[in-house]
């Protein structure tokens, strides 16, 4: 495994984790109300969803970023993300309702996912730079971390605010990349 390959696991790893971590909270949040037997059913069949979800939606957004101009453009919606995450870190999660049915929560962690993840997709793709095999590793590796890790993560970077900055980093260099890649 060369140093490239690894460096680009090793980013969108790290573009998961920080993109990702309020997806655990929304995983709780929309199961919460459920008979625990329903709860961990909900959290895993709303997990694997999305997670499918993700993927696919990642895929393509590999084959869109070859379309000209079109990388160019991720990279600057990207660099606004890694703005947004240093300048309003304040996500307002508190309007995710717990739900009383299996499908109702397996629809909002599937739905939030969607929606939340959007921005994770993009960076992921330009991280990428065109090669399957790093988002599928990529994703891979960091969904767990997402859902057994986003909890301490979060703690992580509330008491390290310095974490947030990484974060951004990780993604305006990956934006950088995108941009300077545009053929």
């Amino acid at each position: 495994m060369d140093l490239e390959f690894l460096t680009s696991v090793l980013m969108i790893v790290g573009i998961d984790v920080v993109l990702g971590g309020d997806n655990a909270i929304v995983i709780a949040l929309a199961s919460r109300n459920l008979p625990e037997s329903k709860r961990n059913k909900a959290i895993l069949i709303g997990t694997l969803l999305a997670i499918v979800l993700r993927i696919v939606l990642t895929i393509l957004a590999v084959y869109l970023l070859d379309i000209p101009f079109l990388q160019l453009i991720g990279g600057v919606l990207l660099t606004l993300i890694a703005v947004n995450l240093l300048t309003d870190n304040s996500n307002d999660l508190s309007s995710i309702q717990g739900k009383t049915t299996l499908f109702q929560a397996v629809r909002t962690i599937v739905f939030a996912d969607l929606v939340m993840g959007f921005d994770n997709v993009i960076a992921i793709a330009g991280a990428a730079h065109g090669r399957f095999l790093l988002v599928i590793i990529g994703l891979l590796i960091s969904i767990p971390i997402i859902i057994w890790g986003s909890k301490l993560i979060l703690i992580l970077m509330e008491r390290f605010p310095f974490l947030i900055y990484c974060g951004a980093a990780i993604l305006a260099y990956t934006a950088g990349k995108m941009v300077t890649h545009e053929d």
